[in-house]
């Protein structure tokens, strides 16, 4: 047995054996770029897989060496990879800028930090493996876009309708290249170091002959867009890296802004710090004690049981303890089937993250039918759940050695889910007006019942709905 086979043979005990099947064919078989920066989203939607049996089958993959996780800052215009590591711990810059798109950026874990997978050298050599190598264009593709820009399978012929000139150089490698400047907005740019040039080309055509001179180098800073004339231009490019460079001269027109503007779906941090699989696979490896990284949205539940104190007085310690254990048990499943993740439990309280709002409420409709099948299997009431949701902007930190949340949004939830009765949803208006929110509670035929409430240390009135 092969040692491809003994880590697939690993893969099917901890994953969806169909998941694991597939993923072992595009292995085996598919093409190089098939496997390099793998779009979880995109490969279960080709492949018609579901989403979180994909996204769970490639982390257990990356965390036995078939695959190699990476998180990629995005440049949320282009589309352009910026920055890349192998953890989010990498993520340590306070703004990246983006040369092509001439701005900078705060990172956020919602659309700004993708995380892909490529396959391992000990289980598959690609091209990718070796980036030099790969010819321009394929660079462009692979390593520069990100996965969530859907660059079509012709982009050699589309790219060449606006492509003035591409060439490689070498490390100290010097090019001098002729071509005729049209009167439209043109880029120099380079897809390695990021390099770029604007040339805002004007006026009247020229006969004389322009010329400008572009270094390339790790630490090239913008310049100043260049005011040139239609015609002829000598450009002299010099490579002062230590890598081989792709600088590419285009034209930024509709065309370019067309082909960069088409994208897909892709798995965010965001997603995947809220994924229980994740979260069980990399309890304590996810952020660093002084990182603060910005979430513009994300759905908090929290749970507690009302009167547990009094069940253990009322039917004693072993038979209370294994009915809130397997309350726990139920809530764990809820949580991971709808996409989130519970991020610590507190006494009998548990609190979960969803990335969004639909997600939480339906989880919560489901922990309240499921408490009431519990009870009616005891004969008793004992499992009062009190379930309590809101959303909106946080941080994701490292508290107590494992990955947290902290801000307004986590301290309102709580507090709400403190004003809940037993087997009532309470939510804040965040919640109820999302539009799929609003289609689960229509389609289900629950009612909301809202007012307005002051919450211990959030300083304001706030409006919640009970949904019952």
């Amino acid at each position: 047995m092969s040692e491809m086979d003994v880590l697939f043979a690993t893969l099917r005990q901890a994953a969806d054996p169909q998941t694991v099947e597939c993923i072992e064919n595009v292995v085996k078989h598919g093409s190089d770029r098939d496997l390099n920066r793998i779009n979880a989203l995109a490969f279960a939607d080709q492949h018609h897989l579901d989403e979180e049996k994909t996204i769970a089958a490639l982390l257990h993959a990356a965390r036995i060496g078939v695959f190699e996780m990476t998180w990629n800052v995005l440049c949320p215009g282009c589309g352009g990879v910026l920055d890349s590591g192998a953890t989010l711990k990498g993520v340590v810059q306070d703004t990246y800028h983006c040369a092509l798109c001439a701005a900078g950026y705060e990172p956020t874990l919602d659309e700004m930090v993708e995380v892909t997978f490529t396959v391992s050298p000990r289980v598959r050599r690609i091209a990718a493996h070796d980036p030099d190598r790969l010819p321009p264009l394929e660079y462009y593709r692979q390593i520069f876009f990100s996965s969530g820009v859907d660059l079509p399978e012709d982009l050699e012929a589309k790219f060449d309708r606006i492509q003035l000139e591409m060439i490689e150089l070498a490390p100290g490698e010097k090019a001098f290249v002729s071509l005729q400047l049209p009167a439209q907005f043109v880029i120099i740019f380079d897809a390695v170091t990021h390099s770029a040039q604007f040339i805002d080309v004007q006026g009247e055509p020229t006969d004389e002959r322009q010329t400008l001179s572009m270094i390339i180098s790790r630490t090239h800073a913008l310049n100043e867009t260049l005011t040139l004339r239609p015609g002829l231009l000598r450009l002299t490019l010099e490579n002062h890296t230590d890598r081989r460079v792709v600088p590419n001269v285009c034209i930024a027109g509709d065309e370019l802004h067309d082909l960069l503007g088409r994208r897909r779906p892709f798995l965010t941090a965001k997603r995947l710090l809220t994924n229980q699989s994740f979260r069980d696979i990399y309890r304590t490896d996810t952020l660093d004690v002084d990182q603060r990284l910005k979430i513009t949205s994300l759905t908090f539940l929290f749970t507690d049981l009302r009167g547990s104190t009094a069940l253990y007085e009322r039917v004693g310690d072993l038979a209370a303890f294994d009915l809130v254990r397997a309350h726990f048990r139920v809530l764990h499943e809820i949580v991971a089937t709808e996409a989130g993740a519970v991020v610590k439990t507190i006494g009998d309280a548990v609190m979960a993250t969803f990335p969004s709002p639909d997600r939480a409420v339906a989880a919560a409709l489901r922990m309240r039918e499921a408490m009431l099948r519990l009870n009616a299997e005891h004969g008793s009431d004992d499992l009062l759940l009190k379930i309590g949701i809101h959303e909106g902007p946080c941080l994701a930190v490292n508290l107590n050695d494992r990955q947290d949340y902290f801000g307004q949004t986590v301290n309102i939830a709580s507090r709400v889910q403190g004003l809940a009765d037993p087997n009532v949803i309470m939510t804040t208006e965040a919640i109820v007006g999302d539009a799929q929110v609003s289609e689960i509670l229509r389609d289900g035929g629950i009612s909301s019942v809202s007012r307005l409430a002051e919450l211990q240390g959030i300083g304001r009135e706030v409006r919640i709905f009970a949904l019952s």
